[in-house]
């Protein structure tokens, strides 16, 4: 179980006074979101660009240091054992950059060197990523060959090499085409009725209906609501989660028609 414990992240940052001033000012990108995720969720973390979503990945990532607040993944803390934390996790950032020059599978096997994989084990494990996602037909080719769908596939594989119990998704599926987002989704739904616990953010709020057990949606670094799809819904007198969100931003009064 991943339990999330009133995890904030404050920035400062320069804004303008008057004509030609300008003053810092703190402010809270994430302010005090808690959450618990079990093993065989997929949690979605929903809302708009700038919502937060990110920022929030990457202190669960342990990329970034929170201002306040824990986490804890089966009783072990982020903060007290790292290392352990984080290789009980698969972390794909947004922006993830793979070497062009090699292949898929000569980059999971750098990736098991790393997690100590004795090269059988590993063989096994990247013959079956690549087995798991419908790598078959570019595995052995240049990523730079490779289209953006594939690229993306390959960073999701490298998450995998260590077999964790947690996946940390950053918008996965953003950009790719309609088959290999399917592939994705897909994998999503395969890894969580194997007793895996996958939480991703998206802006593709229709997607995350669909494969989503429950959700957070986020608007300015707050939860503005937490539940399942279907109470999401029925709570808001809503048909879809695109409405529910937007039915609960008209009601905090930051929307207006």
């Amino acid at each position: 179980m991943l339990i999330v414990d009133n995890l904030s992240k404050k920035f400062t940052r320069t804004v303008k006074v008057g004509k030609r001033g300008s003053k810092k000012e703190e402010f809270y990108a994430v302010n005090g979101i808690s959450f618990k995720v079990e093993p065989g969720d997929i949690f979605g973390i929903l809302g708009p660009n700038g919502a937060g979503k990110t920022t929030l990945l990457r202190m669960l990532g342990g990329i970034m240091t929170p201002t306040s607040g824990t986490v804890s993944l089966l009783g072990q803390t982020l903060y007290d054992n790292p290392n352990r934390y984080k290789s009980s996790i698969g972390y794909l950032s947004g922006n993830t950059r793979l070497y062009g020059r090699m292949t898929p599978r000569e980059l999971f096997s750098i990736f098991s060197e790393l997690y100590d994989i004795d090269k059988d084990s590993a063989k096994r494990r990247i013959d079956e990523i690549i087995k798991i996602l419908n790598m078959e037909e570019f595995a052995d080719d240049r990523i730079e060959k490779l289209s953006t769908g594939q690229t993306q596939r390959v960073s999701i594989g490298r998450c995998l090499i260590h077999s964790p119990s947690l996946y940390i998704f950053d918008e996965p599926t953003l950009g790719l085409d309609v088959l290999s987002s399917h592939s994705i989704i897909e994998f999503m739904k395969t890894e969580s009725k194997r007793g895996k616990a996958v939480i991703y953010s998206t802006h593709y709020m229709e997607e995350a209906e669909t494969i989503c057990n429950k959700i957070i949606l986020m608007h300015e670094g707050v939860a503005i609501a937490e539940g399942t799809p279907d109470s999401l819904k029925r709570d808001t007198g809503t048909n879809n989660i695109r409405d529910a969100f937007i039915s609960l931003i008209r009601e905090r009064g930051e929307l207006i028609g």
